[in-house]
């Protein structure tokens, strides 16, 4: 398939739906009929989604939302693909689009930390005294993040607040920026560090995404590669360098590759070579590999004599690398 002949669309939109449930199941069927796949999150609190098409179907998709009034200003961040991005739709009500499990949830409409520009966030992230903070999940940070930025040791975003308490000494005195993929995540976020008493907050406005096509920021200072919620895994951001910040799970080499432990019960994400997910058997540890519920035994229709040879090699090279 030809590159640009289909797109992927990530957007947002803080505004009250009144039911979503409703709203849901009309988009979910507009969405089927135009041929559109993706995940859509709906909530009394607004829209989150990112979907793939065609030319055709992403601009028949985005006429019909923005004619809604609520819409209408919508931001889409758009990406030339030359393919599907998801194999299935999915349009799915929710409590919150963005869960910060707060007991007293933040309004981005009402409070929300300074949006800065991409050539803006450019300069004061090089400035004296300011400190940023990655609002994503500790894997999307292994695969790339803005350098010098805070990796939060979390694996949920909703885990962010309890962390920023536990480690305030960090932060004092400092110019807090705040970045996030597409820019949803960080809305809250900032609104919950102003609401916590830092003074000075900003945020990246329009994520990641936007940062790494803007003509003048050209995604630089940017090391790695942005993790996404589809079958891409990952995207360049930086147009002028490339650093490879993740790490084998394995043997600590340069890598890109994200799969999935095969045990069910962890599903950890995992950066490793092909080389290595097969000689492993795509577990993250020796509990996983043994785990009666292993994905990677059945897949590859292992015998109970194969299964026990690939363990006896792993030990050894564990041995040796000891040695």
């Amino acid at each position: 398939m030809e590159k640009g002949t289909y797109r992927v669309l990530l957007y947002y939109k803080y505004v009250h739906i009144e039911d979503p449930v409703e709203f849901a199941n009309a988009h979910l069927a507009f969405c089927k009929e135009i041929g559109l796949k993706g995940r859509i999150l709906v909530g009394t609190e607004g829209i989150n989604g990112t979907c793939s098409g065609t030319v055709e179907q992403t601009d028949a998709y985005m006429k019909e939302l923005t004619s809604d009034e609520r819409f209408s200003d919508i931001v889409f961040k758009i990406d030339e693909t030359d393919g599907h991005a998801f194999k299935k739709m999915h349009v799915r009500p929710r409590e919150e689009i963005v869960n910060l499990s707060l007991e007293d949830d933040i309004d981005p409409n009402e409070l929300t930390g300074k949006r800065l520009s991409p050539e803006e966030w450019f300069k004061q992230m090089q400035e004296e005294d300011t400190i940023v903070i990655d609002a994503r999940n500790d894997y999307e940070y292994d695969l790339g993040h803005f350098r010098g930025s805070v990796r939060p040791d979390i694996e949920n975003f909703r885990d962010l607040p309890q962390w920023m308490r536990e480690n305030k000494e960090m932060f004092e005195g400092k110019k807090i920026l705040t970045y996030c993929t597409g820019g949803i995540r960080c809305e809250k976020f900032s609104g919950w560090l102003v609401r916590e008493g830092y003074e000075d907050v900003s945020q990246l406005h329009g994520g990641i995404a936007m940062y790494g096509k803007d003509p003048v920021a050209k995604g630089q200072l940017w090391d790695g590669q942005m993790y996404v919620f589809d079958e891409r895994i990952a995207v360049p951001i930086n147009q002028v360098e490339h650093v490879v910040v993740g790490r084998d799970h394995f043997d600590g080499e340069p890598c890109e590759r994200y799969v999935n432990c095969a045990n069910p019960e962890c599903n950890a994400k995992i950066l490793c070579s092909e080389e290595n997910e097969h000689f492993y058997m795509r577990s993250c540890s020796d509990e996983c590999r043994t785990h009666p519920r292993n994905r990677y035994f059945v897949e590859h229709d292992l015998t109970v004599e194969e299964f026990d040879a690939r363990l006896k090699a792993i030990e050894e090279v564990k041995k040796n690398s000891l040695a």
